[in-house]
């Protein structure tokens, strides 16, 4: 299967579960959900006039929009050529829960990596059953999409961006019915705002979640 992939990087997981660990960064191109703090808007759109050359989105910036198409056999390879040494997949947009991901994510296991998806839950995740699923619940966004039960069901970790009081009691309302034993939940302030940062580490505490922060913005990496 050929996947739209907008950058391939190696760095450090900035944020959730995974913080610290080093990581192959794979940026699907498409996304209609409509955030509207996304830093990634660039991913949104798949216009054919962006399309290019699969080399030109292996370590280079993805911020113009330009994507390829790649097999999972080019993406090890690219990793192979550029002497990628991460082990830890990390395949996020975009959304890339609107591709099937059953494929890529096999293939990497079989090839020796962990996979790791992020997604905002509004499309269903297909992916091998070994594969980490980080659910980012994107509600009432531009886009009009709902996040699915499946999504929140199929989540090792659900990692919430909050910045109100309201946002978690959204949180509280989509997970209501959800078995939530076996799930790590994470709060994330949005754009580091200290009054964000308070509720999300008070909330955490009373709860015993994980506070999530964005590690790689205070690092000013990728």
């Amino acid at each position: 299967m050929n996947y739209p992939v907008n950058e391939v990087f190696e760095t450090i997981q900035g944020e959730g579960y995974f913080t610290g660990v080093p990581a192959i960064f794979v940026r699907l191109q498409g996304c209609p959900v409509g955030c509207a703090w996304c830093d990634t808007k660039h991913t949104w759109d798949v216009i054919e006039a962006n399309r290019v050359a699969p080399e030109l989105v292996i370590q280079v910036d993805g911020t113009i929009g330009r994507w390829s198409e790649l097999t999972s056999e080019q993406l090890v390879n690219a990793f192979k050529d550029k002497g990628f040494t991460a082990k830890h997949i990390v395949i996020t947009g975009g959304e890339p829960c609107m591709y099937d991901l059953s494929d890529m994510t096999r293939y990497l296991h079989q090839n020796g990596y962990q996979t790791q998806i992020e997604t905002s839950g509004t499309f269903e995740v297909a992916c091998d059953s070994a594969t980490w699923v980080t659910v980012s619940p994107k509600i009432n966004m531009k886009g009009g999409y709902k996040v699915l039960a499946q999504a929140l069901e199929r989540a090792n970790e659900i990692k919430h961006p909050i910045a109100t009081s309201n946002h978690i009691d959204e949180l509280d309302a989509l997970l209501a019915d959800i078995d939530l034993a076996d799930k790590t939940i994470c709060l994330q302030p949005i754009s580091q705002k200290p009054r964000a940062t308070e509720l999300a580490m008070k909330t955490c505490i009373d709860r015993n979640w994980r506070l999530s922060i964005q590690t790689h913005k205070y690092l000013d990496i990728d």
